[in-house]
């Protein structure tokens, strides 16, 4: 939208005249000196002749009169149409001067705004005035000449997206107006880990998802795990006193350790989206079974100012199962080796909640706060957790069987079922889609040998990721921390079955929340 022109100032106008006005006029001063009093009795001549004992009389000199004509014609024409354009900004509504998003961030996470400098201040801006195509959830802000639209969930990648605002009107009155604004979302691009065979270092790796432009950005003897943020990356590797926990830029420089509870190993690492907290399982090298720490949750901000801190149950340090952070904030829900399912908040007090008893933590929704909770009778029911109401999961149309984990994102869920005969021998494994009305499609599945070890999520839902373990029974595993099958493949999947996707070579994309399961 292209702004209304500015309005300009008398005195600017007179600046625009300015120079013309005060070209150095031709001078009379030599004129005046010879002719001496004789100006005078020319000037008086009535019949303007000349006055041949002193000479011809000079005939008056027209330009400084044609110049004060021109001038005044000049402030004139110019006063009318700075007149014009003040009546055209009352007659006209506001207009876009400015449009401001971070487009690579908006790929990445949720919450993510678009700001809109407008030339005229506004009061208030409905909701119901604005639309997005394509569709995504949104709040809306507006202050003085800047209108705020705060997308929800995480935008697509490589998708061009139409705001449309109606009915603006200025708070100083006149017309509505009609705004439009419009960006394109950049192309994805992941960080994906290969472990090395033999001597070779394990890589983390930065490409598109073609895989065809793999750079890579951070390479170890041993990496047992990494999460990534916007604009970092925190690795846990092993060494030969334990392991070390290191923080960096997405590219890889800016490289620092964060400090550890002890001397010891760290699986299990998680990001809050929120707060910047990082979180994993801690247990000391030097364990017996009367002293030293065994599987502690430890919570602690990634800039490294704030010192670990241990998760305890009744003021003791907590034996952890299974943990996750609660998306869009720093709080996290953890099953204890008691059974026991707590919720606390990483940045604030270290209260407990206490959400009853569970067998596992299936999954949590983005947004809504509902975790996918297994009661210890087996039983998968939905949990509020800022109320802690419960009802049972619904089943899928068709339903595929109770799942092993599930992936919540935008619109629905991933299901990750096994199949099994009637005998309840596992025969197959499958990855569902489930839509927010609980329709389901089968997304991929595999049989005979080869197995699922991990799935993932894009941000936006655009995507999904599902890493195959091939011929398990020939893959060996490895002799990390987290041992993995030696070989493992990422497929990618476009969940709108728009284009076709290709396997790339490693696993733990960089859309995962939490490790693979060994």
């Amino acid at each position: 939208m292209v702004p209304s022109p500015p309005y300009r100032r008398s005195s600017e106008t007179e600046d625009a005249v300015g120079p013309a006005r005060t070209t150095p006029a031709p001078d009379r001063t030599a004129d005046h000196a010879q002719a001496g009093d004789r100006t005078a009795e020319h000037a008086a001549a009535p019949d303007g002749t000349s006055d041949h004992a002193h000479g011809p009389r000079r005939p008056a000199d027209p330009r400084g009169h044609r110049f004060t004509i021109t001038l005044l014609s000049v402030l004139g024409v110019l006063a009318l149409v700075a007149a014009g354009l003040g009546v055209v900004s009352l007659t006209q509504g506001p207009r876009i001067s400015q449009a401001s998003v971070n487009t690579e961030q908006a790929i990445q996470t949720s919450g993510s705004r678009l700001t809109l400098t407008l030339s005229r201040r506004v009061d208030a801006i409905d909701a119901k005035q604005v639309s997005i195509t394509p569709g995504v959830p949104f709040t809306v802000d507006a202050a003085g000449r800047s209108l705020g639209i705060r997308f929800t969930n995480a935008l697509d990648d490589a998708t061009n997206y139409t705001v449309r605002i109606t009915g603006v009107v200025a708070a100083d009155g006149g017309p509505a107006a009609d705004l439009k604004t419009s960006f394109t979302t950049p192309a994805s691009r992941i960080l994906l880990l290969q472990r090395g065979p033999g001597a070779k270092k394990d890589t983390i790796f930065t490409t598109d998802l073609t895989g065809k432009r793999a750079t890579p950005v951070f390479q170890h003897a041993r990496i047992d795990d990494y999460r990534v943020t916007a604009d970092r990356i925190v690795v846990a590797v092993e060494e030969k006193s334990g392991s070390r926990l290191i923080v960096m830029n997405r590219d890889g420089s800016g490289q620092r350790d964060l400090k550890l509870p002890g001397v010891g190993y760290v699986s299990s690492v998680q990001l809050s989206d929120r707060g910047g907290y990082v979180g994993y399982s801690y247990s000391d090298r030097d364990l017996t079974e009367t002293s030293g720490r065994a599987s502690v949750l430890v919570t602690q901000p990634l800039d490294g100012k704030g010192k670990p801190r241990i998760v305890q149950v009744g003021g003791k340090d907590a034996g952890i199962t299974e943990w996750q952070f609660v998306p869009d904030s720093s709080s996290l829900l953890f099953v204890d080796f008691d059974g026991a399912l707590g919720l606390q908040d990483a940045a604030a007090s270290p209260d407990l909640k206490s959400m009853g008893t569970a067998a596992g933590i299936l999954g949590i929704s983005r947004g809504t706060h509902t975790a996918v909770i297994q009661r210890t009778d087996g039983t998968d029911v939905q949990l509020d957790l800022t109320d802690g109401k419960e009802s049972p999961l619904p089943a899928s149309d068709p339903d595929y069987g109770d799942a092993d984990e599930i992936i919540p994102f935008p619109g629905g869920t991933l299901r990750h079922v096994t199949q099994r005969d009637a005998t309840g021998m596992p025969t197959g494994q499958a990855i569902v889609r489930v839509d927010d009305k609980g329709a389901a499609t089968v997304v991929t599945e595999v049989s005979g040998t080869d197995a699922i070890q991990q799935t993932c999520v894009s941000p936006s839902g655009q995507y999904a990721a599902v890493v195959i373990a091939p011929d398990l029974p020939n893959n060996p595993y490895d002799d990390l921390l987290l041992p993995l099958p030696t070989t493992l493949h990422t497929q990618l999947f476009d969940l709108s079955g728009k284009k076709e996707l290709p396997t790339l070579s490693g696993f733990d994309i960089s859309w995962c929340g939490q490790a693979p399961q060994p």
